[in-house]
């Protein structure tokens, strides 16, 4: 970490000069397109001394790369220091089934993990693409990419770690109490875990959903546009096994983590102050002249949404039947994972797995069966239109919407 930190700091960001222009060249897509740079201890004219051993640093389609940082508004100041300063990064849980390790900076806003070659590869191939597609869509889901680097370490072992630094999808105002992986499949989609050993921090699959969520029609519209456009590039690209990261905030929650629905009983002095003042018509109204209201809400990120809770008839059925218990929640999603490409060892697995069970519940299939797959899952088991009166204006207008928002989020 001691080594990425310095690669950014000397020679990635710190180094670098402003885009100008974010039309690029083919040139700059170019895997090829590389800068090595060699950091020994003592320091050179453009490294500074480290405690470190000796190692070489690579800049993956530098200019490319800056283009995204300032196309999705990233200071290179505030870049720099949320992964340089002091106590900047701190390592997350256990390496999971891809032997990965993850990184996050001390302000939440960036993760890093290290890359296996195959998952470079992927990236460089489905760059020019990638960067076209987040360019032409504003509201993408897609996981933000915002570098890639290799330190090779000298010496007798020269070891390569390849890193990407990617946007944290949670890095928001809201605690995040429920977390859902969600792909759309069905063979192993569960954490096999009691509800009393669910926590904000356990990652829920498809068969733990017990939730569909009713999304504001203009949303709602623009979410099921967003999830097709975003999938139709991943199948271009043929890449599968991606996943929706869904995170929710619950409005009314105990304090030991107990989600209460919306309208019941609050037990005296375990929950948040019921004579906490909450936002009147003429407070909402006041609100929606505040411009920095509306950069709070965006398409993934802190959406207003009503979740009901749902009931399976069936273990392997994927979506529930609504019970009518209702929860006031926030939404934070985005589509990660999206570097795997359906190559020899997908293929195989889903041959030999299509012997065993129903080829239609494994993860590993065609891009274009996961794409339609994925969608209906999506579509139909979670997310839905929210039918509710608005607060004048039309159902479409984002004056609405903000009200409705306001009046959830005192």
């Amino acid at each position: 970490m001691l080594n990425l930190q310095l690669g950014i700091s000397r020679h990635a960001v710190g180094k670098q000069a402003a885009v100008v222009s974010l039309d690029l060249k083919h040139s700059a897509f170019d895997p090829k397109e590389k800068v090595w740079t060699r950091f020994p201890p003592e320091g050179t004219k453009y490294t500074p001394p480290h405690q470190s051993s000796e190692f070489k640093w690579k800049d993956y389609c530098p200019l490319v790369f800056r283009s995204l940082r300032k196309l999705f508004k990233v200071d290179p100041a505030d870049y720099m220091l949320s992964i340089c300063g002091n106590d900047a990064l701190r390592e997350l849980s256990s390496p999971g089934k891809s032997g990965s390790f993850f990184y996050l900076t001390n302000d939440d806003r960036y993760m890093i993990k290290t890359m296996k070659k195959s998952e470079t590869k992927v990236l460089l191939r489905m760059l020019a693409a990638y960067y076209n597609h987040v360019r032409a869509f504003e509201n993408t889901l897609v996981i933000r990419f915002y570098g890639l680097h290799c330190v090779k370490l000298t010496g007798t072992i020269q070891k390569k770690v390849r890193f990407v630094i990617m946007g944290n999808l949670f890095c928001s105002e809201y605690s995040v109490h429920r977390r859902f992986d969600l792909k759309g499949s069905s063979l192993g989609r569960t954490t096999d875990k009691p509800e009393s050993e669910i926590n904000s921090n356990t990652i829920l699959k498809d068969l733990d959903l017990n939730f569909i969520f009713r999304l504001q029609k203009a949303w709602y519209q623009e979410f099921i546009r967003q999830v097709d456009k975003d999938c139709e590039f991943l199948e271009q690209e043929r890449i599968m096994d991606y996943s929706l990261l869904v995170g929710i905030h619950f409005r009314e929650a105990s304090v030991a983590g107990e989600l209460i629905p919306s309208g019941a009983r609050k037990p005296i002095g375990e929950f948040e102050d019921e004579s906490a003042p909450r936002l009147s018509r003429a407070d909402v109204d006041q609100l929606l002249s505040d411009p920095t209201r509306w950069a709070s809400i965006r398409l993934g990120g802190n959406m207003p949404a009503r979740a009901e809770r749902t009931i399976r008839r069936s273990d392997c059925e994927l979506v529930g039947e609504p019970t009518g218990e209702y929860y006031e929640v926030v939404m934070i999603f985005g589509i990660i994972d999206i570097l795997q490409d359906y190559d020899i060892s997908k293929k195989l697995e889903h041959a030999y797995k299509s012997i065993q069970y129903d080829p239609t519940s494994i993860s590993a299939v065609d891009p274009r069966l996961y794409s339609r797959r994925f969608r209906d899952f999506i579509f139909k088991g979670l997310v839905d239109l929210l039918e509710f009166k608005p607060i004048p204006a039309g159902p479409d207008s984002p004056h609405s919407i903000l009200r409705w928002f306001c009046l959830q989020n005192p």
